[in-house]
């Protein structure tokens, strides 16, 4: 029965679960709901993603357990950051959570995603599991990149990271949608970059050639207000980055709706896959963390203004909120999500901790993904590492 595949597996707290089940199973709930999301700004378009959508019982109960997966998983990064098992940079999304989880509701598995550092949500949604994610923040051998990439540089099918340098994803990204169409494929490329990247060169270079060879590329600015400790307004003098493209159609999304960037998502693919040329997508969303670990992030905004926007405009309260008063979903069961996903997060992080780091002699393995062994040279010209594809 549908109720009983959306609500979960079941785990954990076993004396409770099969009350609130038998609870959930006597409820006749909705099979869907109609909602009205917010209208799109437009630049060079004649018209915009729909201003209503059906969202299902089953689309809903799993876009909110993505995203309270995803929530909890980088609370429970922060955590482990701050017992100093996770180490390095660390750049969390909690907040954002709409984004990653409505963008892939608004593509194929088969299309392409390249983002910046902040990339834990994507490569869950991805298709990666939370025990490979939070056992590659922790160094250990079955992180995804067995514990080598850490938290800006993890992959996944048709995933191209994770990447560290502001910006320079985005050129690879038009790279990508180039092979889609080189190879004839029906495939688009989402290149993923902040507002504190929109100002780059290179940004505008990738523009410019996606343009003029029609590359199937959605351009998309995460714009969560701040650019490290610094507002979009002192940062940039036009803060209208849908507009940035110019020559290419641009739409500004309410970043903090699930359905409302899926939607938007939809109609991008559908343009890209028309043979219409790339087009820019700016997400208006909020961060809760700081800009990385490193960055307490009241400095600059006050707590004020973080509570404003967790109390009004949360991605999880907004769904969850939706999908009660439309009768798609109990509260109870809601709870029973919650629960679960607790459980798992708490598993992944035992076997985050408790599984071994890569041994020294495998520093060289997986240069390259199909090369015959060769020695890398070490430190000094007498340490030798065996690599092995």
């Amino acid at each position: 029965m549908e109720v009983s595949r959306g609500s979960g597996g079941g785990s954990g707290c076993a004396p409770v679960l099969p009350a609130s089940r038998v609870l959930v199973a006597s409820r006749n709930f909705a099979n869907d709901a109609t909602f009205e999301i917010k209208k799109c700004d437009l630049h060079r378009l004649e018209e915009g993603p729909p201003v209503t959508t059906v969202l299902t019982r089953e689309d809903g109960l799993r876009y909110y357990r993505m995203m309270q997966t995803v929530r909890r998983m980088e609370l429970k990064a922060d955590q482990l950051y701050k017992q100093k098992i996770i180490r390095g940079f660390c750049h969390l999304c909690d907040g954002q959570e709409a984004c990653c989880v409505g963008m892939e509701a608004g593509i194929n598995p088969t299309d392409h995603l390249i983002t910046a550092y902040r990339a834990h949500g994507f490569t869950f949604t991805r298709g990666l599991s939370v025990r490979e994610i939070l056992a590659e923040l922790t160094g250990r051998r079955g992180g995804c990149a067995k514990g080598k990439g850490g938290s800006m540089h993890m992959y996944a099918k048709n995933f191209y990271g994770g990447n560290g340098i502001v910006g320079a994803q985005v050129p690879l990204g038009a790279g990508i949608a180039l092979a889609c169409k080189y190879n004839g494929k029906d495939e688009v490329c989402l290149t993923l970059y902040g507002d504190g990247a929109a100002n780059q060169g290179q940004i505008f270079e990738a523009y410019n050639m996606a343009a003029l060879w029609k590359l199937p590329c959605i351009f998309i600015c995460e714009n969560n207000r701040y650019g490290m400790g610094t507002s979009v307004e002192r940062a940039a003098a036009s803060t209208d980055y849908y507009k940035r493209g110019d020559f290419i159609p641009g739409l500004r999304v309410d970043g903090m709706d699930v359905l409302c960037v899926r939607e938007a998502t939809k109609f991008a693919a559908a343009h890209c896959r028309a043979g219409k040329g790339p087009i820019l997508m700016e997400l208006q969303t909020y961060r809760y963390h700081g800009h990385s670990m490193s960055d307490p992030g009241v400095s600059y905004r006050t707590r004020e203004e973080i509570q404003e926007v967790r109390s009004k405009s949360d991605p999880i309260m907004l769904l969850k909120d939706r999908m009660v008063n439309s009768n798609l979903a109990s509260v109870e069961e809601l709870k029973e999500i919650d629960v679960e996903v607790r459980k798992e997060i708490e598993d992944a992080a035992q076997f985050a901790t408790a599984d071994p780091e890569p041994p020294l002699e495998e520093l060289g393995y997986h240069i390259y993904s199909n090369e015959p062994p060769f020695e890398v040279r070490g430190a000094n010209q007498w340490i030798k590492f065996k690599s092995i594809s």
